[in-house]
């Protein structure tokens, strides 16, 4: 159970957002003169001047909560053989007592259900790894792990995922003499299997499990060449690389670590003779594993997307190898993977491709269809996360996504972000605002020197005081302190006039230790996704009051294409998309400049982008910052 809370108010009422320096302030807009009508907590959904519509609370969060899911339920014989095998008894001893141990051979051939990247697999072809926009050179590759690649290099190599890439550009003849050649390679710098995890990026159980998995899962690509002492070889790596699983699986670096060699147990269990034991045993560790990794909303605890995409994409090649002997997987991890699709959705904008969250890259729409196409899974966007923390709200052609919880707890961060209370908003396929996303790509062609710079506070839209992060931002994608606490509350909106809104307002106290300020953000998104409007106030926080002033920036990074004109008067900016559309973004006070930024695109490559930035100085005593996002004409 994280100690971090996510909960939720059920008591949004007038008077619960403090009035400060800048409430009730008219912004203007052109004709109609609208006022931005948003301190106090009296949002207007329709024009300046309506009566406050009434509002319909939605039930308030939960604690964070593990999800419950039970191995598969045996027999006393069963429960029996997998306790033996746990105990370090062979499957084989097991299974056939009096009889030596057969030749390693795989019982059955996987139809692969993940295709990989056509582009990707021709540069291999042609003697290169292709990893987020980056060729490598085969031949110049150190598989033994001394000489340490970029990690998306590492991972892609040791892990072996690649293999999908090459049986999606080429026939199988083709294939296989280019896996064979470039596996022989990885097993003459990796003899022999360690005695215990972390002996170079090949044996951490995240990409020695997922290894397994994809050795098993193509095969084909390894095993049909005619050379059968390569055939021998890679068997028996296949059984020393399972035997390694199972005595190191509890060692792994993380949870999700731990599920990739969990699944690589329960497929080598499946796939190779004698395994009935040990595929009994990878089950109930794998339903554990799982349980311990994802909450009760489906969502994994790093918050990460990719974390997400991870644990889809290792349990729909499980599967595959269940399909393969035409048996059927447990129905937890039947259940599991039901839970995991919605969360997944709910990042996902109107073009189908990904948000920039927790490490993640704007995905592409079709690489994620893929994703969701092979899992069987037919469902909607979960639209209110509440365990995950991330609100969704679609208006029309409109969609809201926004960070309403804690980062995650240290233990389950491999990329962890600053993000609370950031946003990013989309329009008709187009995005708006977007954070700068990519730190789980750096390495690619987006560099490894902005890893940490892209997990910081001020890589996402949100307020950012004195350049400051809410949660401090550590080396190697671990975080520290900060945000431990969220509150959430969520209403539908409507007016006299029939017109409606949806309202989110939540609070961090992030800055409150050393700035004795708490972060409270209010966004008002009405029924026809036209009009977004904002206000972030600073509330005073703490025991002690503290004097004098403190720098603050509201960062609205824009999304890739968007022409941007700052008015006249400096408190606003006229947006073109690239479709022709026109947007108008109006502060109701402070200085808006316009400054550069980045933002890793569907390949993870870097693109240069323009944010506006809303800053200034704020009194320690608190303020209050309204802004606006409309759509004109």
């Amino acid at each position: 159970m994280a100690d971090a809370l996510i909960s939720a108010r059920g008591d949004a009422s007038a008077d619960t957002v403090p009035t400060g320096a800048g409430a009730d302030m008219a912004v203007p807009l052109g004709a109609g003169n609208e006022e931005l009508l948003v301190s106090n907590g009296a949002a207007v959904a329709g024009e300046g001047g309506a009566p406050p519509p009434t509002g319909e609370l939605v039930e308030p969060g939960r604690a964070l909560a593990l999800a419950d899911f039970a191995p598969p339920s045996l027999g006393a014989g069963e429960r029996l053989l997998r306790f033996a095998y746990r105990l370090g008894i062979p499957g084989s001893t097991l299974s056939s007592p009096f009889r030596k141990p057969g030749k390693p051979r795989l019982l059955a051939t996987v139809q692969n259900p993940l295709p990989g990247s056509r582009v990707a697999g021709t540069a291999l072809r042609a003697g290169h790894f292709l990893v987020h926009g980056v060729k490598a050179p085969i031949a110049q590759i150190d598989f033994g792990g001394v000489a340490r690649m970029a990690p998306p290099l590492e991972r892609a190599v040791h892990s072996f995922a690649w293999l999908a890439d090459l049986e999606a550009c080429a026939a199988r003849e083709q294939a296989v003499p280019v896996a064979e050649r470039v596996l022989g390679a990885w097993l003459a710098a990796n003899p022999k299997v360690p005695g215990k995890p972390g002996k170079g990026p090949a044996w951490s159980l995240a990409n020695a499990g997922a290894r397994e998995l994809n050795w098993l899962v193509h095969a084909p690509l390894i095993l049909s060449g005619p050379d059968k002492a390569h055939r021998a070889r890679v068997l028996g790596a296949l059984e020393e690389t399972a035997r390694w699983l199972d005595k190191n699986v509890s060692r792994a670096e993380d949870l999700l670590a731990q599920v990739a060699g969990w699944c690589g147990i329960v497929a080598a269990g499946l796939l190779l003779p004698d395994g009935k034991a040990r595929r009994l045993f990878g089950e109930a560790g794998l339903i554990k594993a799982l349980g311990e990794l994802v909450g009760d909303d489906g969502g994994v605890l790093s918050r990460s997307p990719l974390g997400q995409i991870e644990v889809i994409g290792l349990i729909i090649k499980l599967r595959a190898c269940y399909h393969a002997l035409r048996l059927d997987p447990p129905e937890a991890l039947d259940a599991i993977l039901t839970m995991l699709v919605p969360p997944l959705l709910a990042l996902t904008h109107g073009d189908g491709s990904l948000g920039s969250w927790q490490g993640a890259w704007a995905i592409d729409g079709d690489e994620l269809a893929a994703l969701i196409e092979a899992s069987g899974v037919r469902t909607r966007p979960l639209r209110d996360v509440r365990q995950w923390g991330y609100q969704r709200v679609v208006a029309k052609q409109s969609i809201l996504q926004f960070d309403a919880a804690p980062p995650p707890l240290a233990k389950h961060a491999r990329t962890g972000c600053a993000s609370t209370l950031a946003f990013e908003f989309s329009h008709g396929g187009h995005r708006l605002v977007v954070n700068c996303g990519g730190s789980g790509c750096a390495g690619g062609l987006m560099p490894v020197r902005l890893e940490q710079g892209l997990r910081a506070t001020a890589a996402h839209s949100t307020l950012v005081l004195d350049d400051a992060n809410s949660t401090a931002v550590l080396i190697n994608g671990a975080i520290g302190t900060g945000v431990s606490e969220v509150e959430i509350d969520r209403r539908t909106l409507t007016s006299d006039k029939g017109t409606g809104a949806t309202r989110l307002e939540a609070s961090h106290n992030g800055y409150e230790a050393r700035y004795g300020l708490t972060h409270r953000r209010i966004l008002i998104l009405r029924d026809d996704g036209t009009e977004l409007r904002g206000e972030d106030l600073l509330v005073p926080g703490g025991r002690k009051a503290k004097n004098g002033k403190v720098g603050f920036a509201i960062r609205f990074h824009l999304g890739a294409g968007i022409d941007v004109r700052l008015s006249e008067d400096g408190q606003g900016a006229g947006l073109a998309l690239p479709d022709g559309s026109l947007w108008q973004f109006r502060s109701g006070g402070g200085q808006i400049v316009l400054e550069e930024s980045i933002w890793a695109d569907g390949q993870g490559r870097p693109q240069p982008v323009q944010q506006l930035v809303l800053q200034g100085l704020v009194s320690r005593g608190g303020g209050n910052f309204a802004w606006l996002l409309k759509k004109m004409g």
